[in-house]
């Protein structure tokens, strides 16, 4: 299927590696010129040389900037004007105790995984409405919908971009303009894996008991049992990306494996 991107310009947070970087090698392989971004150059090079081999002939071109922080927002934007497609990738987790979640985290993790994508979709829908098209994707997560105990503060900032991408669609009826959110399960990103090797070396057992053990007890309800790949969540966020999801804005679309146990 062609998705007709070919051309569009599109920024990826957070797209040095695992979902943002999959979503990135699917767009380029659509024919979209796609700018990747990470908070050091050395990522984004390597990411670039990745890309680049992934899908030979590919445009792409990287800007580092901390997207957590309001002049991060403002040094790309400065760098990148205009977009047709923005996937608000970039985001961060980490387990911890409610107690021991302090003010600064609460405010780090709202300010990296909500106000990046505010700003950034702040300054951009204004090109895509100016031009009656434009894709903006939230990603999201099953956190948004179950809260996990084991990380209040992530769940709270996922159920926020929720909110924010309906309350933005809401604004933009009419138009050709879309945004969604795409809800991911678990998958095994980078920091996913890396935390799921450190928990398997710390116990002196392999990653796969540590995953099959994830599995039954923390997220229970998945009916995939297993991590998604990147690629499986990029398939999603590149479709509602496209000329063809026209009729999808305002959505909340999952791509979780089954963990959530509501139909609606």
């Amino acid at each position: 299927m062609d998705y007709r991107l070919k051309g569009k310009r599109a920024l990826v947070t957070g797209s040095t590696a695992g979902i943002g970087l999959a979503v990135a090698r699917a767009l380029l392989a659509e024919g979209a010129v796609v700018t990747v971004n990470g908070r050091s150059a050395e990522r984004i090079d390597a990411a670039l040389k990745a890309l680049r081999l992934s899908v030979p002939g590919a445009t792409a071109d990287g800007f580092a900037a901390d997207l957590g922080t309001k002049a991060g927002c403002e040094r790309l934007i400065a760098h990148l004007p205009d977009v047709d497609v923005l996937v608000n990738n970039m985001g961060i987790f980490e387990p911890k105790p409610f107690g021991d979640i302090s003010d600064e985290d609460w405010m780090r993790f709202f300010e990296t995984n909500v106000l990046s994508g505010v700003r950034l979709s702040r300054h951009y829908v204004k090109g895509m409405t100016a031009r009656n098209w434009g894709r903006i994707v939230f990603v999201s997560s099953e956190s948004g919908l179950q809260i996990p105990t084991e990380m209040i503060h992530y769940g709270v900032t996922k159920t926020a971009q929720l909110a924010v991408a309906r309350g933005l669609a809401e604004t933009l009826a009419g138009t050709g303009v879309t945004v969604n959110s795409v809800l991911p399960g678990p998958t095994a990103s980078e920091g996913v894996g890396a935390f799921v090797a450190q928990m398997a070396s710390k116990r002196g057992v392999d990653v796969a008991t540590v995953e099959r053990e994830f599995f039954a007890s923390t997220r229970p309800s998945s009916l995939l049992k297993r991590f998604a790949t990147p690629d499986e969540t990029a398939a999603m966020i590149v479709y509602a990306c496209s000329a063809q999801a026209s009729a999808t804005t305002g959505a909340s679309l999952r791509v979780d494996g089954g963990v959530v146990r509501t139909i609606a």
